[in-house]
């Protein structure tokens, strides 16, 4: 029997899952020391400090995919291994992508707001399509392609940065792949951005890059230029953005995802030509569903003595 802490909840049927295996769990842990693993979520950090306050801890569990709130360095020299639960919400992140986008170029938040206020501005409102368009993503992984299929279904062409890519991976879904992340703007009216936050990421998108989107689509159309992330905050430098809106270099923004959160307070989310979600790419019924089984079972299977498909820090199996 393993004690499990869960810091930031987990699915009703998980916790089941855990306690019919024969695992303690404790839903309101006050401190992490005397626990075997623990699950977290985004909201809780686990510190170089928090993890060497807590010998005991042999795995680390995130619900969910990123994990830039852990120390991995930290953990690796605890020997502690991390688990992450990278498919579980890729549809639900992929959808909301896709709604941010549909969202920005026909300016449906812009309008409901102005029919809130009792204005009827339809002559102002005059939108764009997707198809024949290009999308660069900023990342082309799993939450990435997902898109990627559906934008071809819509007519678009990708074109994608990401070193890490294997070259066959675009070709199977006809994308352009680029080694230039510049050469993705200045190819692109529509950005996605999918990848991970690191030093290197940090601020990736900023008014350099920005001011090198062209505006005019692959098919000839004027139709500005659009941003959507839905990744990791402090990937879009968000006082940028701000300043390309207000230029005129953005046509929209749509973030999910803050440097900052919670975020109600930066000056974007006052911008007519913004809109926002609280961090919500996996909180659909669904995700959340597959997310806790998913983190269930990788526990349940590191128990009972056996290693986990989505090891983090795989230097630790030695």
């Amino acid at each position: 029997m393993a004690r499990i802490a869960i810091t930031d909840g987990l699915s009703k049927s998980a916790v089941e899952l855990l306690i019919d295996a024969g695992h303690e769990v404790d839903l309101e842990p006050e401190k992490l020391d005397g626990f075997d693993a623990v699950v977290i979520r985004s909201a809780t950090k686990l510190t170089k400090d928090v993890i060497e306050s807590a010998p005991s801890l042999r795995l680390i569990g995130r619900a969910g995919v990123g994990v830039d709130n852990i120390d991995i360095s930290a953990a690796t020299t605890a020997g502690i291994l991390v688990c992450n639960t990278p498919s579980a919400s890729t549809q639900s992140v992929v959808e909301l992508t896709i709604g941010h986008l549909l969202a920005s170029i026909r300016y449906i938040p812009t309008a409901d707001r102005d029919l809130r206020n009792g204005e009827w501005t339809k002559k102002k409102l005059r939108g764009s399509e997707l198809f024949g368009k290009r999308i660069g993503f900023i990342g082309f992984g799993r939450i990435a392609q997902g898109v990627g299929r559906v934008a071809k279904i819509f007519g678009m062409e990708l074109h994608a940065y990401d070193p890490y890519l294997p070259s066959e991976v675009a070709l199977e879904l006809n994308c352009t792949l680029h080694d230039d992340v510049n050469e993705i703007f200045k190819s692109c009216t529509h950005v996605a951005v999918h990848c991970n936050l690191t030093k290197e990421t940090h601020h990736l998108v900023n008014s350099h890059t920005l001011s090198l989107m062209p505006g005019i689509g692959a098919d000839g159309i004027k139709c500005g230029n659009h941003l959507v992330s839905c990744a990791r905050g402090g990937i879009v430098n968000e006082d940028d953005a701000l300043l390309a809106l207000e230029d005129g270099t953005l046509s929209s923004c749509a973030l999910d995802v803050f440097e900052n959160e919670p975020q109600t307070q930066h000056p974007i989310l006052n911008h007519p030509n913004f809109h926002g979600t609280p961090h919500i790419g996996a909180a659909t019924h669904e995700a959340q569903h597959r997310i806790g089984v998913e983190m269930a079972h990788l526990l349940i299977t590191y128990f009972d003595g056996n290693t986990p498909k989505s090891v983090v820090n795989r230097d630790v199996l030695g």
